[in-house]
């Protein structure tokens, strides 16, 4: 349900369970965990999904049983903002939930128009985890996030761009070649040079 491809230094990452919108379990959730935490010899990373849904967040048989607030999101999430490389995720749909957290995590985010963007704890009774309200306020403001976290809204790729929640919306056909093309400099740069650009910029 995770598929890992890796050619001339590039990761990519898929979410593949669609037939369940992606939502993630447990098991994929330490999937990616130990694939981000290995990633530190990639010169760039791309995270994206099958079908036409990024990810619904968790599992909910699994999110009631306890995994709504396990520490596999923060896990997840810090292991991709650490990483020295390029990141970009690349939004095949929506995007729900914990699933945001590995997403804000990334360096650069991209999405197709029919992206919806929503994160609805305060509804179902959870905190989010630690970073994400604090990513995602650096990114469009603390007003806009309580938009999203506290008032439940749920945004489209136009006001997520106007916003600056992502940094560019393309036709679903362009989503994967946009994203190859943006990490085609880091992918053939120096390693050393890459990296010390990506300290510069933190």
């Amino acid at each position: 349900m995770i598929e890992l491809n890796k050619a001339d230094g590039l990761w990519t990452i898929t979410l593949n369970n669609p037939d369940k919108a992606n939502a993630l379990t447990g098991a994929m959730l330490t999937e990616l965990c130990e694939i981000a935490e290995a990633a530190t010899d990639a010169s760039a990373l791309i995270l994206t999904g099958a079908g036409k849904v990024f990810s619904a967040g968790a599992d909910l048989e699994e999110a009631r049983a306890g995994l709504a607030t396990s520490d596999l999101w923060e896990r997840l999430s810090a292991a991709i903002a650490a990483l020295p490389c390029l990141t970009v995720a690349a939004l095949n749909g929506t995007l729900a939930g914990g699933a945001n957290g590995m997403v804000l995590a990334c360096d650069i985010r991209i999405a197709v128009p029919e992206a919806k963007f929503f994160y609805p704890v305060m509804k179902l009774g959870f905190l989010p985890q630690p970073s994400d309200p604090a990513r995602m306020a650096a990114l469009i403001g603390p007003a806009r996030t309580k938009m999203i976290l506290m008032a439940g809204q749920k945004i489209t790729a136009d006001e997520a761009y106007a916003f600056g929640l992502v940094d560019r919306v393309v036709a679903p056909e362009d989503l994967m070649q946009t994203s190859l093309d943006l990490v085609a400099d880091s992918v053939a740069a120096n390693p050393e040079i890459a990296t010390g650009i990506a300290r510069l910029c933190s």
